[in-house]
């Protein structure tokens, strides 16, 4: 087991590591700005990168489309896909 001495470990890095742990939480970006001590969301914000887990979590919870078997509405309307045609 690898001793934390040895490790090249910083404050920053376990900042770092904390404030990405509590948004992939769900914590609310302004409260962990707060405990953080920054000023601007958009210091904070640089924490927000969705990594994998946080994109996984977000598509769980986009709903599956309900549209009616076929086609689409505008691909069964000729003056759409002319309009699209022309672009």
């Amino acid at each position: 087991m690898k001793r934390l001495r040895s490790c090249n470990s910083t404050p920053h890095a376990f900042r770092h590591a904390t404030a990405v742990h509590l948004i992939s939480a769900g914590v609310d970006v302004t409260v962990i700005r707060s405990w953080l001590g920054h000023v601007s969301l958009d210091t904070t914000n640089h924490y927000a990168r969705a990594n994998l887990e946080t994109k996984r979590k977000a598509l769980e919870k986009v709903a599956v489309p309900t549209t009616p078997a076929g086609q689409p509405s505008w691909k069964r309307d000729a003056s759409v896909l002319a309009w699209l045609d022309t672009l």
